[in-house]
């Protein structure tokens, strides 16, 4: 496994939804990094660096690579990048209902800052997102 900063370019085995995601999120304020895994992209995460502070605008494991510890991984590899560069909150929104990334978000140091009522729209009405903010160096 490997770490690099995320380009334009991916191999035919990535998943179209990664390099879809990564095409509209470029430029000199974000901090794109992906994990790569046998040649493979195995996950990735989009992160916008505004002055001190990082919104984590997404993070994904392809499904053939979950439950290895790779989100943790990643997400470790992140926070320690945004050390280096001085960011102090990283945020992120998570759906209410996903309690495996609220649980890794919480056992890495998140904490629930507010609530987006009825945020998200869904099958049965609408969810809430839980904005989360990660304190990271002072």
């Amino acid at each position: 496994m490997r770490f690099r900063g995320a380009k334009k370019r991916f191999s035919a085995k990535a998943p179209r939804f990664f390099a879809k995601t990564f095409f509209g999120n470029q430029g000199e304020r974000y901090l794109n990094l992906k994990l790569t895994a046998a040649d493979r992209m195995a996950a990735f995460a989009i992160t916008q660096v505004v002055l001190d502070e990082a919104t984590l605008f997404n993070i994904a494991v392809d499904p053939d690579f979950q439950r290895r510890g790779l989100g943790r991984m990643l997400l470790e590899h992140l926070i320690d990048e945004l050390e280096k560069r001085g960011v102090v909150t990283l945020w992120l929104e998570v759906r209410a209902s996903n309690a495996a990334a609220i649980a890794l978000y919480e056992s890495l140091g998140f904490n629930e800052a507010t609530i987006r009522r009825n945020y998200y729209p869904t099958a049965q009405g609408h969810e809430d997102a839980i904005i989360m903010a990660l304190p990271i160096s002072m």
